[in-house]
């Protein structure tokens, strides 16, 4: 995925009520579980049927450490996904998002007496719903990390440096760029 598109993740994993299954054994099993079958867990990790076999049995105890960051992702993933569509939804209708960014910010028609050029900041931020709703929609129809970024730029614009339209009218664009930090929270 990418960096926005993780953190948006990252912040919905936090509303899980119960833990990921830990173990390469517990989360292979898992995943054979909602997938149905051994086979399709080994074309999905790239690994062969007789692996996932192993690990389902907990003959295989380790994996090596790029197959447990794929085995962990796609756990994550799957895991609790009524909980995730909850935490989501109430991000897009009532609570909103926060998010921690410490990034260099740049801008496009600055207003008079400032300077347009890019400077490093780090700001905590608490988005209304409606950019939440924009964000968790775009990355739930594919956006890549250039649009987010985009979206998470026009919030900050609208939100924290146009303060909702009371200041700043003529700033026409922001950038985020170099992003040192980003977090997101529901």
């Amino acid at each position: 995925m990418s960096r926005f598109g993780d953190g948006l993740e990252q912040a919905v994993q936090k509303a899980f009520t119960r833990p990921a299954p830990k173990s390469a054994g517990a989360q292979m099993r898992y995943l054979v579980k909602q997938l149905k079958g051994t086979k399709a867990v080994a074309q999905m990790l790239r690994i062969s049927q007789r692996t996932v076999e192993r690990y389902v049995k907990d003959q295989i105890k380790k994996p090596r450490p790029d197959l447990a960051a794929r085995l962990e992702r796609e756990t994550k993933a799957r895991w609790q996904p009524q909980i995730r569509a909850k935490a989501r939804q109430k991000a897009a209708t009532t609570d909103g998002i926060v998010i921690d960014v410490h990034a260099r910010l740049g801008y496009a028609g600055a207003p008079i007496g400032t300077t347009d050029e890019d400077r490093i900041r780090h700001l905590t931020v608490a988005l209304p719903p409606e950019h939440a709703a924009r964000l968790f929609d775009a990355q739930q129809q594919g956006a890549g990390d250039d649009r987010l970024r985009e979206l998470t730029a026009e919030a900050l614009k609208e939100v924290y440096f146009q303060d909702g339209g009371s200041r700043a009218g003529s700033l026409q664009e922001v950038q985020i760029n170099d992003v040192i930090h980003l977090d997101f929270e529901l």
